[in-house]
């Protein structure tokens, strides 16, 4: 009949089609199209998808519209579409008010920042992330950066340095803050400063540092006690290959008869209290193993 995508075509685009007004007043009473929205038709069938839905409103919304925040954030699957309405952005002027459209005239954003995904015009994932920042919590919006992470859309260092493009926008500073959290990172030299005191406040010797165990350089290591502390600058964020060697190394400690540990930077730097606890009930453990 006419372009259509997701199963909804546009008055504009039957029109152009050498529809008149009564063939798709014709049309709407034998069936053929059903109006989801004004100026939008579904073709054949009322009921729409998900898909279909989200692209009806961007067509309804008009000339430079994109799927945005949450509904934006259901389309890449990182969060959950807002109950009562689609979210929609429009690059212009304008002032929409439709039923089930939470429509936010734009005119600043950036093109760069509208991309397509499955048919449907969309903010790029971290464009939705900054959006979505200023409406959610911390732990809802670091679970969005999480799932952006595991999906491979965008990676929490790349998405931190991302923001300095994105620099005065209302979500920037509670995404920051998540950010430097999550990827928080001491050079080896800071780190070692740090953690000796709080392993000696834990009653631990001096650890060997960036030895070979196993087949792997670990972070720190007490042979006598069999304990090897591994320390994570990254919390999210590791390749299939890096997991997967994860995985190996820490099978082969295992087999060894080690005990390992895992902190992040941010813990050792930020949470000292936390990882002198955990190092203490720890060498208490395998010094009453080791005299058994």
């Amino acid at each position: 009949m006419a372009r259509r995508q997701h199963g909804v075509v546009t008055r504009r685009d039957l029109e152009a089609l050498g529809f008149s007004r009564k063939a798709i007043e014709h049309r709407v009473r034998n069936g053929r199209l059903h109006l989801a929205m004004r100026g939008v038709y579904a073709v054949g069938w009322p009921e729409l998808s998900r898909e279909g839905r989200w692209m009806a409103a961007v067509l309804a919304a008009g000339e430079g519209a994109a799927l945005s925040h949450s509904s934006a954030a259901a389309l890449w699957g990182i969060g959950t579409e807002r109950a009562g309405g689609v979210d929609v952005s429009v690059r212009r002027e304008c002032r929409i008010m439709r039923p089930r459209i939470r429509a936010r005239s734009r005119p600043s954003l950036p093109a760069h920042d509208i991309v397509v995904r499955l048919g449907i015009p969309v903010t790029c994932p971290i464009r939705t992330l900054v959006d979505r920042a200023t409406e959610l919590g911390p732990s809802a919006l670091e679970r969005m950066v999480n799932e952006a992470d595991k999906r491979d859309l965008v990676d929490p260092e790349t998405l931190r340095t991302a923001l300095d493009d994105y620099r005065g926008e209302p979500g920037v500073r509670p995404l920051r803050a998540l950010l430097n959290r999550q990827t928080f990172r001491l050079s080896d030299a800071e780190l070692e400063v740090l953690f000796r005191p709080l392993a000696h406040g834990a009653g631990l010797p001096v650890p060997l540092t960036k030895q070979m165990v196993n087949g792997f350089e670990v972070d720190f290591f007490w042979p006598t006690l069999g304990l090897v502390v591994e320390t994570d600058g990254l919390r999210y964020h590791r390749t299939a290959s890096a997991q997967a060697r994860d995985r190996l190394r820490d099978q082969e400690h295992v087999a060894a008869g080690l005990t390992q540990l895992r902190f992040t930077h941010h813990q050792v730097k930020y949470e000292p209290a936390h990882v002198r606890r955990v190092l203490s009930r720890t060498a208490r453990r395998l010094a009453v193993a080791g005299d058994g």
